[in-house]
């Protein structure tokens, strides 16, 4: 949640920065391409949680349950740790003047004051009156956070025959490409078939990036004849080729980046026609890719796109070592769109199916508070 940017003074110990982060920067426009070791060279900004398409990884950090309480690390100190310093040794009276400390505390970081007042509420109508301690607290606050996140099981909802239509969106730096990839590495896990419409035309950077992808997977692609193509005509091309070709799945990729919402609108209303020619119940699914260590920003991001993408879903990417995973419950309260994917590691197999009882027991550092996200032997998820 960043859950706190005032605690960017704590030791450092408490907040190593992740290796990732290391690398030198590079412009989001910088060209992608293949390195000396194969593997897609990409922006520092479009880094997510996944960006190697090496394999590997899948058991190293005790199974996806291990990786998001990992990836949370950051997140989960600075929760304990703030609410912890409202409290003496012999407890704290819940009054007035500990509610007010503890909202101002929420309020500050990326869980917005929606969802930090009705944590406040929820701690008043439980303890007002009372010399509580810290774990009591805790509790409820876990409690409240876990149901403000609750959600029917939601994954992907494929089409009963021919190809399953995915689109995907967001805005350039979020992750979107590598998430795509890691869409599609795990569906070809699942033993479907799988092409790509790379239709962030406007960025060279993009298409490159994603025809490495491809082929490090294995998969299909479609990519505009020239750079600055209609994007609308790639779509079409692409579930053309599915069509054709019997793919079970197409996920198709979209500009990042246009100067007016009015643009953003029309050229995703263009997408759906063609595609809607096609298969008229597609796309069935239109995933938002938001950047985790965005924070509010990201808000912002689900508000525009959201609107114009008629989203279902959202996959939150460079969730591993971020300080902003908080993020998810303004945005699952605020948009209702459920949380289907994180992304948690660097490998194409990083990608988990979003359990909310699973995120709640690691942002709270707690094993036996949640089921682990269910796994293979090897690891990866199950749909």
């Amino acid at each position: 949640m960043a859950l706190f940017d005032r605690f960017r003074r704590r030791k450092p110990e408490e907040t190593q920065p992740d290796p990732v982060d290391s690398a030198p920067p590079r412009s989001d426009e910088d060209p992608v391409s293949p390195g000396e070791s194969g593997r897609p060279v990409e922006s520092a900004a479009e880094k997510d949680a996944g960006s190697s398409p090496s394999g590997g990884g899948g058991e190293s950090q005790g199974g996806w349950f291990g990786r998001i309480r990992q990836g949370l690390r950051k997140t989960s100190q600075l929760l304990r740790t703030d609410i912890r310093d409202l409290f003496k040794r012999e407890g704290r009276l819940v009054d007035e003047d500990f509610l007010d400390e503890l909202f101002a505390i929420l309020v500050r970081t990326d869980m917005g004051a929606g969802p930090a007042n009705e944590i406040r509420e929820e701690i008043a109508k439980e303890f007002r009156g009372r010399v509580v301690q810290f774990d009591e607290v805790l509790d409820v606050i876990r409690a409240k956070i876990r149901d403000l996140l609750d959600a029917p099981e939601e994954p992907i909802r494929f089409a009963e025959t021919g190809p399953t239509v995915i689109l995907v969106v967001g805005v350039n730096g979020s992750g979107k490409t590598t998430s795509i990839a890691k869409l599609a590495a795990k569906f070809k896990r699942e033993g479907k078939s799988v092409i790509l419409g790379a239709g962030d035309t406007f960025r060279a950077a993009a298409v490159e990036q994603l025809k490495v992808w491809a082929g490090r997977i294995g998969v299909d692609i479609v990519t505009a004849e020239k750079q600055g193509g209609d994007p609308a005509s790639v779509a079409y091309r692409a579930v053309e080729r599915a069509l054709e070709s019997g793919v079970d799945v197409c996920i198709i990729d979209t500009a990042g980046r246009l100067q007016t919402q009015k643009n953003l609108m029309q050229q995703l209303e263009k997408i759906y026609r063609v595609i809607a020619k096609q298969i008229p119940d597609a796309p069935h699914e239109t995933l938002l890719v938001l950047d985790a260590t965005a924070g509010q920003n990201g808000i912002s991001q689900a508000q525009g796109f959201s609107q114009a993408a008629r989203c279902t879903g959202i996959v939150l990417a460079k969730l591993d070592g971020t300080a902003k995973g908080g993020v998810i419950i303004p945005i699952r309260k605020q948009f209702d769109l459920p949380v289907k994917f994180v992304g948690v590691g660097e490998q194409p197999e990083d990608l988990a199916q979003f359990n909310p009882d699973s995120f709640v027991a690691a942002l709270f550092d707690d094993p036996a508070g949640g089921e682990p996200v269910p796994t293979s032997p090897r690891g990866e998820d199950r749909a």
